[in-house]
């Protein structure tokens, strides 16, 4: 079982860092290459940029929470949530491609 994890392409874990604006802010970002795949996917799959859906994710959470800790492991945990299957709702999306237009 291990051998599969263990065996992986090290591409995969190799850190990348991406500069993003956010809040009118320039900052960096470094995440595994893995992260930065599965971000973008997420991404399109809103209809909407990487940065773009970062930073909207940033505001919103910010919002709901107040304050972000650690918003590269945030980042990291809503690559998990997607793959467990979090997906917004229908109506969710809408809201968003109406926003986008």
């Amino acid at each position: 079982m291990c051998r599969v994890f263990a065996s992986q392409d090290p591409e995969g874990y190799r850190p990348i860092n991406r500069s993003i604006r956010i809040g009118g802010h320039s900052t960096s970002i470094q995440l595994e290459a893995t992260f930065w795949a599965l971000l973008d996917e997420i991404a399109h799959s809103q209809g909407l940029s990487t940065p773009k859906f970062i930073s909207k994710l940033y505001d919103e959470a910010l919002e709901i929470n107040g304050e972000i800790p650690n918003f590269a492991s945030m980042l990291r945990t809503t690559c998990a949530l997607y793959l467990r299957g979090a997906r917004p709702t229908v109506l969710e999306q809408q809201e968003l491609a109406a926003l986008a237009h």
